[in-house]
């Protein structure tokens, strides 16, 4: 290996700071500043890239990329790399950018893969929308890098709310009734640290604890389950109260904490590590208005360079350039293009079935990874009871039903109505939903919800399901990659395959968030650009 001087190695080391910092295009700019740029290159930069009602156009100063997907990957990689001064095309075969970014709102329409076509007839309105896929963001994903950056409108989405439920069946002397998660926090906590905390002042346990440390332990048990000085649980205000306390002499009632043998049984407890994701912690946001508001702004920025209704049937590739074949889903007419690389984002349960010039070992790898199931009802409702009758402002409701959980909206408080996400299954459940008629998915919902809120059945007006194994162009939640796919075919997608590199939420370890699309894109960016500059 050649060795590097001081200096070099200090401009290396500065070059990935700023692209760790700034991102791809700040980190070109920079090298373009420092003459670290070809000739060949400056001039790409320089370059205007032809209008896309004439695709047989050619940018002969710099290289051509073809994107395949215009969902957050495909157009984050648009806008790093045109920044850069690559001409870029991106080929959607929707009619939408966005991919699974997806409000829906009145009008939307969708036909499942052998299934009916369904129409949203939601009332028209800011708040009156349902994001089918990604519906809230991390304050500390790379997303939030671009929000700031394109000025989009955000408001907190209140992914935690104690004063939500936990409805399970089949489960004991709590079965079948909704109890609001601070008295079952407050329960369990109280309980279990009892325990522990009689355990240490026993010395039941073998702990690695002198008597001091002991004694601060205890002492901690104590403050985390708010027990009494015996140690005892006797039940806490944190689970809320019989009466409320009021004005002057109105101290209020504390509720009597649940038997220990019930609150056991309920298996409650087993929710609570949903929220201690770590991405799943607060402080999360969403656009004003909706998800979709996040594609609509990169489209704002590399929509000329976008085909709609352009769907992938073939992509070659020789040691030349790349040429992908596409039918005009409108007219029929079949179309292809050229370039010097590609980036596909196509999910692979899709890319699997386009003939492609893939190499053995990527094609099994492609072949290999499996999706997860999840889908998504959403009910308009025409009031906002949860709020009116139950003093409930978004978060959620937990259960053991298929249902799995109910989210209250996060926007458009006291408003008259609302979009309530009626359920958000994965997996197994997802599949008995997703097999279900339209017409029983809504029956499904609305009698599992209305053993929560009574107010379901009066109060309903309409609805929309989606079930994303389902939905053409996707056919899958997000990718499902098992610890030894990880080790295995993962290894294999992160490489390009001759000139094609692959990019979406699939390519990352954050898989169903849109950081990991574009968190991929900016890898394959800068992998790309080296890759031109070395040639």
């Amino acid at each position: 290996m050649e060795n590097k001087g001081p200096n070099e190695i200090t401009r290396r080391q500065f070059l990935t700071t700023v692209g760790k910092i700034g991102g791809s295009a700040a980190l070109f700019s920079v090298m373009g500043t420092m003459g670290l740029f070809s000739p060949e290159t400056m001039k790409a930069a320089e370059y205007t890239p032809p209008s896309r009602n004439d695709l047989s156009l050619t940018n002969r100063n710099g290289k051509r990329v073809i994107i395949l997907g215009g969902g957050i990957a495909g157009m984050t990689a648009a806008y790093e790399l045109e920044e850069a001064g690559y001409d870029c095309t991106i080929l959607e075969a929707r009619s939408r950018s966005g991919g699974r970014i997806w409000s829906v709102r009145k009008g939307t329409t969708v036909t499942e893969i052998g299934g009916v076509k369904q129409v949203a007839r939601f009332d028209s309105g800011e708040h009156m929308y349902l994001n089918a896929g990604p519906m809230r963001i991390p304050q500390f994903h790379v997303t939030m890098e671009y929000i700031r950056k394109f000025g989009i409108p955000i408001e907190p989405f209140n992914n935690v709310n104690d004063h939500g439920y936990y409805y399970s069946e089949n489960v004991g002397a709590l079965s079948g009734k909704k109890i609001r998660k601070r008295a079952v926090k407050a329960d369990v906590r109280g309980y279990v640290s009892e325990m522990l905390a009689k355990a240490v002042n026993q010395n039941a346990l073998d702990l690695p604890l002198n008597a001091e440390e002991k004694e601060k332990l205890v002492a901690y048990l104590k403050r985390e389950g708010d027990l009494n000085a015996d140690l005892f649980y006797k039940g806490s205000s944190r689970g809320g109260y019989q009466s409320e306390p009021g004005g002057k002499l109105d101290a209020g009632v504390i509720r009597d904490p649940f038997d220990v043998n019930a609150i056991i049984s309920s298996g409650f407890g087993n929710f609570f590590s949903s929220e201690y994701g770590y991405d799943q912690q607060m402080m999360m946001f969403h656009p004003v208005g909706g998800m979709d508001k996040i594609p609509q702004a990169f489209e704002k920025r590399v929509g000329h360079n976008m085909v709609f209704h352009a769907e992938v049937s073939e992509i070659r590739q020789d040691d030349s350039g790349v040429r992908v074949v596409y039918k005009n889903r409108d007219t029929g007419a079949i179309k292809e293009i050229t370039g010097d690389f590609c980036i596909c984002t196509i999910p692979l349960p899709e890319l699997r079935n386009i003939p492609a010039d893939f190499s053995p070992e990527m094609q099994k790898a492609i072949s290999s990874i499996n999706y997860a199931s999840a889908g998504k009802l959403g009910i308009q409702f025409k009031r906002r009871f949860w709020e009116t009758d139950e003093q409930l402002y978004g978060g959620t409701t937990v259960t053991n039903t298929d249902v799995a959980s109910i989210y209250y909206p996060p926007t458009g408080y006291n408003a008259q109505k609302g979009i309530l996400l009626a359920y958000y299954a994965n997996g197994a459940a997802a599949d008995r939903l997703g097999a279900m008629t339209l017409a029983q998915r809504e029956q499904y919902a609305l009698s599992t919800g209305a053993k929560i809120h009574p107010q379901f059945y009066k109060e309903f007006e309409t609805s929309f399901s989606i079930h994303w194994k389902n939905i053409k162009y996707n056919q899958g939640g997000w990718a499902a990659y098992t610890e030894e796919d990880r080790k295995t075919h993962y290894q294999t997608l992160c490489k390009p395959d001759g000139r094609i590199y692959l990019a979406g939420e699939h390519m990352s370890y954050i898989t169903a968030w849109m950081a990991g699309g574009i968190e991929s894109a900016r890898k394959v960016v800068t992998e790309l650009h080296q890759r031109v500059l070395k040639a």
